[in-house]
């Protein structure tokens, strides 16, 4: 039981971070169209799936909660602040997805709450995982820090790191989903911000071997996770290739490649902890019968159909956004 909620704790993180992430560099993007038109079909291109994308959010903390209280305990005490920027910045992009659009002489305020929303919310995940990387003051399993513990200049870096990473995301999405100027738009924007990916990631390395990251002696025990960054380099190249050829059709998965190398080398180099290196996954873990009643409830039920719907609404609304089409 405490293998299988792992497994589906960081699946679901995995998921929200790919799905919320593109939605989230469409945000971020917004500001940067040339038009009225090009935003609305922004918007129409990630209105089918924005809000069920953050469903993933709600099971990843629900499972967090259930399976892994002292792990949902500690962070929520190191990242109380910060936590709340978030879902305020989430509440404020849903609000403002759907007033600007019915909006007139206030759209420029509604856009500036989409586009201030997606940034606190991708400067928040990204600043967090830079926080934990570095290391939480943790004794005893308990949080011994403040509501500022968390706030470091490696974990503001991390924020804006993950800022452009997803907007790259962003960008394969509207580019793979439209046509026209929309799509060159997008064209346009990936080689920039795969040339500041690429230095945020020699600069986020570098730095890690200055201040000696404790996470990177899990490199020399585990020769296996230099794979990991392998996989990243051949999708960056794909990425590169696709624009090269002008191709749009393996985009986004290339760039949700890239996400995916970054995602498994962090939990490499974590496990078996869940918080490196204070709590493993079997300190942190709730009861047998709890982690059971769990399993007969949300595993086999939750999980699954909150996935199913996940399939279903990318196969119904696949293909391109029709030029006409506005939210």
């Amino acid at each position: 039981m405490v293998e299988f909620w792992a497994f589906a704790l960081g699946f679901s993180i995995l998921l929200y971070i790919l799905l919320d992430g593109f939605d989230l560099g469409v945000g971020m993007l917004f500001p940067f169209a040339s038009s009225e038109d090009e935003r609305r079909r922004m918007l129409a291109a990630i209105s089918p799936v924005w809000d069920g994308n953050e469903t993933w959010l709600i099971v990843s903390a629900a499972t967090l909660f259930g399976a892994f209280p002292p792990v949902f305990a500690i962070v929520l005490s190191a990242f109380y602040i910060p936590l709340f920027l978030m879902l305020a910045g989430l509440i404020l992009r849903g609000v403002a997805f759907e007033f600007r659009y019915k909006a007139t002489r206030s759209r420029p305020l509604w856009d500036a709450g989409f586009v201030a929303g997606s940034y606190a919310a991708a400067f928040v995940q990204g600043a967090a995982v830079g926080a934990i990387v570095e290391g939480l003051p943790i004794e005893n399993g308990v949080f011994v820090g403040n509501g500022l513990s968390w706030i470091s200049p490696f974990a503001i870096f991390c924020g804006i790191g993950l800022c452009i990473g997803y907007a790259l995301l962003g960008a394969c999405w509207i580019t793979q989903k439209s046509s026209g100027p929309l799509r060159a738009f997008g064209f346009a924007a990936l080689p920039k911000l795969m040339a500041a990916l690429l230095a945020f990631l020699v600069v986020v390395f570098a730095w890690s071997m200055a201040i000696r990251l404790p996470v990177l002696e899990r490199w020399t025990e585990r020769p296996l996770l230099f794979i990991c960054p392998l996989v990243g380099l051949v999708a960056f190249a794909a990425l590169a290739e696709g624009l090269r050829r002008g191709n749009d059709r393996f985009l986004f998965l290339s760039g949700a490649a890239i996400f995916l190398a970054a995602f498994a080398t962090l939990a490499g180099s974590f496990l078996p902890y869940m918080l490196p290196f204070s709590l493993t996954l079997w300190e942190a873990a709730s009861p047998a019968a709890s982690l059971e009643f769990l399993f007969w409830g949300a595993g086999i039920f939750v999980l699954p159909l909150t996935l199913a719907y996940t399939l279903i609404v990318y196969f119904v609304f696949r293909g391109k956004i029709a030029e006409e089409r506005s939210y």
